[in-house]
Protein backbone atom coordinates (compact mmCIF):
# COMPACT_ATOMS: atom_id res chain seq x y z
CA UNK A 1 0.00 0.00 0.00
CA UNK A 2 0.95 3.62 -0.73
CA UNK A 3 1.57 6.11 2.05
CA UNK A 4 -1.03 8.27 -0.02
CA UNK A 5 -3.54 5.11 0.01
CA UNK A 6 -2.92 4.90 3.73
CA UNK A 7 -3.73 7.93 4.48
CA UNK A 8 -6.82 8.17 2.51
CA UNK A 9 -7.86 5.41 4.47
CA UNK A 10 -7.18 7.18 7.99
CA UNK A 11 -9.00 9.79 7.03
CA UNK A 12 -12.19 7.95 6.63
CA UNK A 13 -11.29 6.48 10.07
CA UNK A 14 -10.13 9.58 11.62
CA UNK A 15 -10.93 12.27 10.35
CA UNK A 16 -13.23 14.23 12.68
CA UNK A 17 -10.73 13.27 15.62
CA UNK A 18 -7.78 14.79 13.64
CA UNK A 19 -9.91 17.98 12.74
CA UNK A 20 -10.88 18.54 16.65
CA UNK A 21 -7.00 17.98 17.30
CA UNK A 22 -6.28 20.91 15.19
CA UNK A 23 -9.28 23.33 16.39
CA UNK A 24 -7.67 22.51 19.70
CA UNK A 25 -4.01 24.14 18.44
CA UNK A 26 -5.94 27.05 16.63
CA UNK A 27 -7.15 28.38 20.02
CA UNK A 28 -3.41 28.28 21.37
CA UNK A 29 -3.49 31.49 18.58
CA UNK A 30 -5.10 33.59 21.53
CA UNK A 31 -3.05 32.68 24.12
CA UNK A 32 -0.78 35.27 26.23
CA UNK A 33 2.91 35.56 25.88
CA UNK A 34 3.51 33.59 29.48
CA UNK A 35 1.26 30.81 27.88
CA UNK A 36 3.32 30.82 24.58
CA UNK A 37 6.72 30.57 26.47
CA UNK A 38 5.01 27.83 28.50
CA UNK A 39 4.59 26.45 24.95
CA UNK A 40 7.71 26.98 24.17
CA UNK A 41 9.22 24.85 27.15
CA UNK A 42 7.29 21.73 26.07
CA UNK A 43 8.91 21.67 22.53
CA UNK A 44 12.38 22.02 24.42
CA UNK A 45 11.26 19.24 26.88
CA UNK A 46 10.08 17.01 24.04
CA UNK A 47 13.30 16.73 22.43
CA UNK A 48 14.46 13.33 22.09
CA UNK A 49 12.39 12.11 24.57
CA UNK A 50 9.28 10.28 24.81
CA UNK A 51 5.56 12.38 24.04
CA UNK A 52 4.16 10.96 27.07
CA UNK A 53 6.40 11.24 29.86
CA UNK A 54 7.16 15.06 28.74
CA UNK A 55 3.81 15.93 29.06
CA UNK A 56 3.11 14.35 32.27
CA UNK A 57 6.38 16.63 33.61
CA UNK A 58 5.46 19.52 31.74
CA UNK A 59 1.70 19.84 33.60
CA UNK A 60 3.40 19.32 36.46
CA UNK A 61 5.76 22.12 36.58
CA UNK A 62 2.86 23.93 34.62
CA UNK A 63 3.41 28.07 35.95
CA UNK A 64 6.52 27.05 37.68
CA UNK A 65 7.81 27.44 34.42
CA UNK A 66 7.94 31.52 34.86
CA UNK A 67 9.05 31.47 38.47
CA UNK A 68 11.50 28.58 39.59
CA UNK A 69 15.29 29.31 39.37
CA UNK A 70 17.68 27.60 37.02
CA UNK A 71 18.84 25.60 39.44
CA UNK A 72 15.09 25.17 41.07
CA UNK A 73 14.05 23.75 37.58
CA UNK A 74 16.85 21.24 36.83
CA UNK A 75 15.91 20.10 40.48
CA UNK A 76 12.76 19.82 39.56
CA UNK A 77 12.95 18.15 36.72
CA UNK A 78 15.23 15.59 37.88
CA UNK A 79 13.50 14.67 40.98
CA UNK A 80 10.55 13.49 37.92
CA UNK A 81 12.66 12.12 36.11
CA UNK A 82 13.57 13.91 33.10
CA UNK A 83 17.08 12.67 31.66
CA UNK A 84 18.73 16.28 30.19
CA UNK A 85 17.67 18.22 33.47
CA UNK A 86 20.71 20.58 33.40
CA UNK A 87 20.74 21.37 29.86
CA UNK A 88 16.83 22.03 29.36
CA UNK A 89 16.56 23.87 32.37
CA UNK A 90 19.41 25.99 31.07
CA UNK A 91 17.66 26.68 27.72
CA UNK A 92 14.12 27.30 29.74
CA UNK A 93 15.75 30.00 31.64
CA UNK A 94 17.47 32.15 28.78
CA UNK A 95 14.07 31.58 27.02
CA UNK A 96 12.17 33.00 29.69
CA UNK A 97 14.42 36.10 29.77
CA UNK A 98 13.25 36.56 25.74
CA UNK A 99 9.65 36.27 26.48
CA UNK A 100 9.03 39.89 25.13
CA UNK A 101 11.50 38.39 22.15
CA UNK A 102 9.54 35.32 21.50
CA UNK A 103 6.04 37.70 21.40
CA UNK A 104 8.13 40.16 19.04
CA UNK A 105 8.95 37.35 16.21
CA UNK A 106 5.15 35.72 16.51
CA UNK A 107 4.08 39.16 15.33
CA UNK A 108 6.33 38.81 11.96
CA UNK A 109 3.69 38.33 8.67
CA UNK A 110 6.18 35.89 7.47
CA UNK A 111 5.65 32.33 8.60
CA UNK A 112 9.03 31.23 7.25
CA UNK A 113 10.96 33.86 8.72
CA UNK A 114 9.04 33.58 12.51
CA UNK A 115 10.71 29.61 12.23
CA UNK A 116 14.18 30.64 11.29
CA UNK A 117 13.94 33.29 13.96
CA UNK A 118 12.86 30.90 16.46
CA UNK A 119 15.72 28.96 15.84
CA UNK A 120 18.37 31.75 15.50
CA UNK A 121 17.31 33.14 19.04
CA UNK A 122 16.25 30.38 21.04
CA UNK A 123 18.75 27.51 22.51
CA UNK A 124 17.41 23.73 21.86
CA UNK A 125 14.63 25.49 19.08
CA UNK A 126 15.97 23.45 15.96
CA UNK A 127 13.80 23.09 12.75
CA UNK A 128 11.72 20.01 14.48
CA UNK A 129 11.14 22.29 17.67
CA UNK A 130 10.65 25.48 16.54
CA UNK A 131 8.11 23.27 13.55
CA UNK A 132 5.97 21.86 16.72
CA UNK A 133 6.09 25.13 18.63
CA UNK A 134 3.96 26.83 15.76
CA UNK A 135 2.06 23.61 14.63
CA UNK A 136 1.18 23.88 18.59
CA UNK A 137 -0.31 27.54 18.16
CA UNK A 138 -2.50 26.75 15.30
CA UNK A 139 0.11 27.04 12.75
CA UNK A 140 -0.31 24.43 9.50
CA UNK A 141 2.20 24.78 7.23
CA UNK A 142 5.06 23.38 8.46
CA UNK A 143 6.37 19.68 9.06
CA UNK A 144 7.51 18.19 12.72
CA UNK A 145 9.84 15.57 11.05
CA UNK A 146 10.29 13.53 14.28
CA UNK A 147 11.39 9.84 14.69
CA UNK A 148 7.73 9.06 14.13
CA UNK A 149 7.48 10.76 11.00
CA UNK A 150 10.82 9.13 9.95
CA UNK A 151 9.84 5.88 10.37
CA UNK A 152 6.69 5.78 8.49
CA UNK A 153 9.03 7.93 5.41
CA UNK A 154 11.23 5.49 5.50
CA UNK A 155 8.94 2.36 5.44
CA UNK A 156 7.02 4.09 2.76
CA UNK A 157 9.75 4.31 0.52
CA UNK A 158 9.33 8.09 0.68
CA UNK A 159 13.16 8.42 1.70
CA UNK A 160 16.03 5.71 1.69
CA UNK A 161 17.27 6.05 4.62
CA UNK A 162 17.23 8.03 8.15
CA UNK A 163 19.29 10.74 8.26
CA UNK A 164 21.74 11.17 11.09
CA UNK A 165 21.14 15.04 11.72
CA UNK A 166 18.55 16.86 10.43
CA UNK A 167 20.40 20.46 9.27
CA UNK A 168 18.31 22.78 7.54
CA UNK A 169 19.39 21.41 4.11
CA UNK A 170 18.36 17.71 5.06
CA UNK A 171 14.94 19.49 7.17
CA UNK A 172 13.83 21.52 4.62
CA UNK A 173 14.45 18.82 2.04
CA UNK A 174 12.02 16.36 3.52
CA UNK A 175 9.63 18.58 4.52
CA UNK A 176 9.35 19.40 0.37
CA UNK A 177 8.65 16.01 0.09
CA UNK A 178 5.32 16.00 2.52
CA UNK A 179 4.50 19.58 1.07
CA UNK A 180 3.95 17.58 -1.92
CA UNK A 181 1.89 14.70 -0.29
CA UNK A 182 0.06 17.22 1.43
CA UNK A 183 -0.64 18.46 -2.32
CA UNK A 184 -1.54 15.00 -3.37
CA UNK A 185 -4.24 14.30 -0.76
CA UNK A 186 -5.30 18.06 -0.08
CA UNK A 187 -4.65 18.58 2.93
CA UNK A 188 -2.44 20.93 5.20
CA UNK A 189 1.41 19.75 6.43
CA UNK A 190 -0.20 20.34 10.17
CA UNK A 191 -2.82 17.81 9.20
CA UNK A 192 -0.78 15.34 7.58
CA UNK A 193 1.82 15.12 10.28
CA UNK A 194 -0.92 14.12 12.59
CA UNK A 195 -1.75 10.82 10.17
CA UNK A 196 1.76 10.45 9.81
CA UNK A 197 2.48 10.06 13.58
CA UNK A 198 -0.81 8.05 13.92
CA UNK A 199 0.83 5.38 11.60
CA UNK A 200 3.85 4.99 13.79
CA UNK A 201 2.34 4.89 17.17
CA UNK A 202 -1.39 4.61 16.59
CA UNK A 203 -2.04 7.72 18.17
CA UNK A 204 -2.47 11.09 17.13
CA UNK A 205 -0.63 13.65 19.61
CA UNK A 206 -2.73 16.06 21.71
CA UNK A 207 1.01 18.35 21.99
Amino acid sequence: MKLEEKIEELKEKLGKDVEETLKEFEKNKNLGKEEKFIELCFCILVANSSMEKTLKIWKEIGDDFLKLTKEELSQRLKQLGYRFYNKRAEYIIEARSRIDLLEEILKIDDECKIREELVKNFKGIGWKEASHFLRNLGYKNFAIIDRHVLNTLKNFGIIEKIPKSLNKKVYLEIEDKLKELAKKLKISLAELDLYLFYISSEKIPIK
